[in-house]
């Protein structure tokens, strides 16, 4: 586990191209910033299907070939978008990207939850999520470097990356193992789609990521209209990713490993809607951090509890698929994100923007244990993790 957290953290440390695709396409292509957008957003509809994609792949040919698949696939499409000679050959390679670009997403959490105890899925889901928040921090001190060059090599230098990992993970991580005959056949009959739990959890998760990725699209544009230096937010992205790492050690605690699911995605959204309020009020960099460090201890107890007890809902063998379909929250929230964020920002401004963000936050705490107990009661019986999930044993 602790290999493929690594190698993805080692992808994750090379995909700082992506951040300056708009800008590949403007300076090196002549485009125009909408006909940028449009490739941006082009780019941002294939990830949906791509996760799909690895979540089938991840059940029927393995988790280890879905991996490698995905990474050979972007460092494909990464050196097509470095090879290009005009705008249209480019806008291609972007969407082939998207279409790979998450395709080893489903594998590698369904590696986690194949090879981990589910009494410690969540911390091992918080630690990919560590690790890949770390990796980030790094990833734009690198393209702060060598951005500076001909923007194409930032794309084949992450497509080196990429080449990389596939092969770590390929001579490092046991290989696929050929499925029994009963559980094959369940993967097969599982339908993701139709099982009302995993869309109940798939409800939260897009209201979650729309809110979540404010923080992600919309912080710079507030920090600005706020009199500060919208490069500030990579200062707060970065005590985000020290306040997940430092916290690592409170989800061992038995008091926090023993409260309910339901307890903790109270707790969590409640941190992240105190944390967003802050934003609200906050006037200088000093509020700012301190709102930061609020949220970002929400974030440690949302996003591993998430995947574990989505992981739990899935039926032997289909693991890749569930992980795949709740994924997709992601890709939807980061088409619904910026609309909706750019909108409030000029109408009601930033206090308007994160007060929204706050009050989501909330109906989410409000919802969210209704939907968990629907949820377990539609699955209990049929996935033992669902009663830890639900109300797990205390540990010392």
């Amino acid at each position: 586990m602790r290999l493929l957290i690594a190698a993805r953290a080692v992808n994750r440390l090379g995909a700082f191209s992506l951040s300056f695709l708009t800008v590949l396409t403007t300076t090196n292509f002549g485009a125009s910033a909408a006909v940028a957008g449009y490739i941006s957003a082009a780019f941002g509809l294939a990830t949906i299907p791509s996760r799909l994609i690895g979540g089938r792949l991840a059940d029927h040919v393995g988790t280890r070939r879905t991996i490698v698949i995905g990474l050979t696939g972007c460092a494909l499409a990464q050196l097509g978008l470095a090879l290009s000679s005009g705008l249209v050959s480019a806008a291609c390679f972007a969407v082939l990207l998207g279409l790979a670009f998450e395709i080893y997403e489903p594998p590698s959490q369904a590696m986690i939850a194949d090879v981990v105890a589910p009494s410690e899925q969540v911390r091992a889901y918080s630690l990919l999520n560590v690790a890949l928040a770390v990796a980030g921090m790094g990833a734009g001190l690198l393209a702060t470097g060598v951005g500076r060059w001909d923007l194409r090599w930032l794309f084949a230098l992450d497509a080196v990356t990429c080449l990389f990992c596939a092969l770590i993970v390929h001579l490092v991580l046991p290989a696929d193992r050929p499925a029994a005959k009963a559980a094959a056949e369940r993967a097969v009959s599982a339908a993701p789609w139709r099982d009302p739990s995993l869309l109940v959890m798939l409800a939260a998760g897009i209201l979650f990521a729309v809110v979540y990725l404010q923080l992600m699209a919309m912080l710079p544009l507030s920090l600005e209209l706020r009199g500060l230096q919208p490069a500030d937010a990579g200062l707060l992205f970065t005590t985000s990713a020290l306040t997940i790492t430092s916290g690592q050690p409170l989800l061992q605690l038995s008091r926090v490993a023993s409260i309910s699911a339901s307890a903790a995605f109270i707790s969590g959204y409640l941190l992240l809607a105190l944390g967003l309020a802050g934003y609200a009020l906050a006037h200088n960099l000093v509020a700012y951090i301190a709102a930061t460090i609020v949220w970002s201890v929400g974030d440690l107890l949302l996003v591993g509890r998430a995947y574990a007890f989505v992981a739990g809902l899935a039926p032997t063998g289909a693991k890749g698929r569930y992980l795949a379909v709740y994924g997709t929250s992601w890709g939807i929230g980061g088409i619904v994100a910026p609309v909706t964020g750019t909108q409030l920002l000029e109408h009601v401004g930033p206090t308007g923007l994160w007060c929204a963000a706050s009050l989501a936050s909330l109906v989410l705490a409000a919802l969210h244990p209704a939907w968990i107990r629907t949820a377990s009661d539609r699955a209990r019986g049929e996935t033992p993790f669902l009663d830890q999930a639900t109300d797990p044993p205390a540990t010392g």
